[in-house]
């Protein structure tokens, strides 16, 4: 790739940000980053915004749903990592990896839905801990 075509890949990047807003966050019994094997056996529960129930509409335990959420205790990022931070494994790109350290710390689940009360999703396979922000919530 030529020099220019990296300086405008470059400016264009910096120039573009944007905004997201949470539209819930996840409640479960995982306060610190855990391994995500447990996490994704558990039952999490997505509150959203009580504003948002309508947006629900459609939706039936047993479905599959992509999850979109905030890595918000991530800080800063390698290109290059050990999976799951085992050094005894090779590096691999961030971009190879679920790792919460990345250039945009959003993670991307799909999970079980168990049930619906109102404004909150009881799900299963969520690998994000108590807190987390919740960004979107998609039918698989």
């Amino acid at each position: 790739m030529s020099r220019d075509r990296v300086k405008k890949l470059q400016k264009r990047r910096e120039a573009e940000t944007f905004q997201f807003q949470a539209i819930g966050y996840v409640e479960n019994e995982f306060q610190e980053p855990t391994s995500p094997d447990i996490l994704s056996a558990s039952h999490s529960r997505i509150v959203l915004a009580p504003d948002l129930v309508e947006g629900l509409t459609g939706l039936e335990p047993g479905m599959a749903l992509m999850v979109v959420f905030v890595f918000h205790r991530a800080e800063g990022y390698d290109l290059l990592q050990h999976p799951r931070g085992d050094r005894s494994r090779p590096k691999r790109g961030v971009f190879a990896l679920r790792s919460p350290n990345r250039p945009n710390p959003i993670g991307v689940t799909e999970v079980e839905l168990l049930a619906i009360e109102g404004s909150v999703l009881t799900v299963r396979g969520l690998d994000a801990i108590h807190g987390t922000p919740v960004l979107d919530v998609k039918p698989v």
